[in-house]
């Protein structure tokens, strides 16, 4: 048994060993269940790794022409849409 401890947030970290074992990773949701004095936790569901390819063709422009992603740049396309609001 391992002794973890309490932060000011209430958080705690799972000591790896166990994350290894049982497969919990970022995103994996756990419940909880009070008994007593005793506190349970038990994984509601394992979450598959995603990986960036996995959003391939989600985002579509309906724009003539070939573009990619390299085109667009965010700051050029803040400001014009400031200019186009005053």
């Amino acid at each position: 048994m391992q002794t973890v401890t309490v932060s000011e947030k209430g958080q705690v970290v799972i000591p790896v060993q166990i994350r290894r074992r049982l497969g919990i990773a970022p995103g994996c949701q756990l419940n909880f269940h009070l008994e007593g004095q005793v506190i349970h936790v038990e994984m509601k569901r394992q979450l598959a790794p995603s990986k960036a390819e996995d959003g391939f063709g989600m985002l579509v422009c309906k724009l003539p022409g070939k573009r990619r992603l390299t085109d667009f740049d965010v700051a050029l396309a803040m400001r014009e849409a400031s200019d186009d609001r005053a």
